[in-house]
């Protein structure tokens, strides 16, 4: 009789770290139905809710990360990560794993530092184009580095290097057969083009300046808009509804967001610029300046570096916006050029390979 497999998952603190940890955990449930799969989050973050709303069992640990300035709030960390060992090192002991999986967040660092210092095999799955330190510590250890972009050798060995892309969600995988059902769910016009707006579930606050400052240019060139403000702002920017523009605090049917739209702009979080490959729409990336090392810059410049999309720098929108958007809704050549590049990038079989990766490891 085969032994039950134990698999531990580490990864949270964000969207963009939990649901690629939530994918792999189901892809695995689903090639092996009896494993045990355990994950570890950092305690009052977003996870302890959405890890079991899927259905998986989860512990915490009291970890955050460090402020980039000086704060009170950084005199804790020395004694929140001795806590966070400790504990991560119980919870292994009890469960005792046969692999141990971070996808990034606080509470990653703990769980895979005490796995590897008991010979227990682990994955990294590197979201971003420029690793956190965490992920840069922990990568001498790791067995297998499952990243989403070339040129990672100089952060990580090589040879423990595969790019398998970032695990998105199965129902973007084809928005092409959505288009009519895309227009009818929102309302659209056939003849008019559509521009999508996402900021994230928050909502980001520069986005939603620059489209209140532009609704006028947007309304002139007869466009539709479907503008995704953030919970934080939706009760700010409710009142632009119009007949061409529609807000919403969050959107539940993002292919169909997807499959409607002409163009999108996006902020360049890793599974944002992962997911907006393989849709293959043309994107204006606006990266925001508030994250650790300016990843999403980097993200987003590895796409444009690929004449792939556009970004615009949160500084020069003043300057580069609306040159941008009126080059991108008047010109169908520049529409899909870009859209061809981008989804020459695309990787959308990332989940099932990284699995591939774990089960050569177990």
């Amino acid at each position: 009789m085969k032994r039950q497999l134990k698999i531990i998952i580490s990864g949270g603190g964000t969207g963009g770290h939990i649901y690629p940890a939530i994918s792999i955990a189901d892809e695995l449930k689903r090639r092996h139905p009896s494993a045990d799969i355990l994950f570890v989050g950092a305690q009052d973050r977003m996870e302890m809710e959405k890890v079991p709303q899927a259905g998986y069992n989860i512990e915490g640990l009291w970890i955050t990360g460090v402020e980039r300035k000086l704060t009170l709030k950084n005199l804790s960390f020395p004694l929140k990560l001795a806590s966070s060992l400790w504990n991560a090192n119980k919870i292994i002991k009890k469960f005792k794993p046969d692999v141990a999986i971070g996808t990034g967040g606080f509470a990653s660092g703990p769980l895979l530092k005490m796995a590897n210092t008991k010979n227990i095999p682990t994955v990294i799955q590197e979201q971003n184009s420029f690793p956190g330190i965490t992920n840069k510590l922990l990568g001498k250890d790791a067995k297998v580095i499952c990243t989403a972009y070339d040129n990672l050798g100089r952060f990580f060995p090589g040879e423990k290097i595969r790019i398998t892309g970032n695990p998105v969600r199965q129902d973007i995988l084809d928005i092409s057969s959505k288009k009519t059902e895309a227009r009818s769910f929102f309302k659209l016009k056939e003849n008019k083009k559509t521009v999508l707006v996402l900021g994230g579930s928050l909502g980001a606050r520069r986005i939603n300046q620059l489209l209140e400052k532009n609704r006028s240019l947007l309304e002139e060139k007869d466009v539709q808009v479907i503008w995704q403000t953030g919970s934080l702002y939706y009760e700010e920017y409710k009142k632009f509804n119009s007949e061409l523009i529609q807000t919403h605090a969050f959107l539940n049917r993002m292919d169909l967001a997807y499959a409607a739209a002409d163009v999108i702009i996006s902020r360049a979080g890793a599974g944002s610029v992962s997911e907006l490959c393989i849709v293959g729409k043309p994107v204006i990336f606006i990266p925001s300046p508030n994250v650790a090392e300016d990843h999403q810059t980097k993200n987003a410049m590895a796409i444009a570096n690929k004449n792939a999309a556009i970004v615009i720098r949160e500084s020069e929108l003043e300057d580069k916006f609306q040159e941008n958007i009126i080059l991108l809704l008047d010109s169908e050549e520049k529409r899909k050029e870009l859209s061809d590049n981008i989804k020459k990038l695309a990787l959308p079989n990332a989940t099932s390979d990284i699995v591939d990766e774990i089960e050569k490891l177990i």
